[in-house]
């Protein structure tokens, strides 16, 4: 494995990592932008489908842990994907965002804890 995905899940959530492809980056004044794109290969829950990638669903933005000094916006794409027999747009189901919040369930998990002191 390359060692910078190896040290990227040290620093962003390993689901993305894990599952999307980082396509573009910017920096604008002390905001970090991330974009990432969910990978084109074929689900597991879907392998005995015969299923084709149907494009994106609306691209989601959220706030993720600050990185030296700078807020993190994490922007998403996830894929849908259209099952040839039944025509029917399918997708996995993904829990990226913690309930309530537009920010990931790591940084709002951290953000309780700080609030308990």
């Amino acid at each position: 494995m390359d060692s910078y995905i190896d040290l990227l899940k040290f620093v962003l959530p390993e689901i993305l990592v894990t599952h999307f492809d980082l396509v573009d980056n910017t920096v604008k004044d002390k905001v970090l932008h991330l974009y990432f794109e969910e990978k084109k290969g074929v689900p597991k829950e879907f392998s005995s489908q015969m299923i084709i990638s149907h494009g994106f669903h609306k691209e989601i933005t959220v706030q993720d842990f600050p990185l030296r000094g700078k807020t993190v916006y994490l922007h998403v794409k996830r894929r849908r994907w259209l099952d040839k027999a039944t025509k029917e747009v399918v997708q996995r189901d993904w829990n990226l965002v913690a309930q309530g919040t537009r920010m990931t369930i790591e940084f709002a998990a951290f953000l309780k804890v700080l609030g308990q002191y």
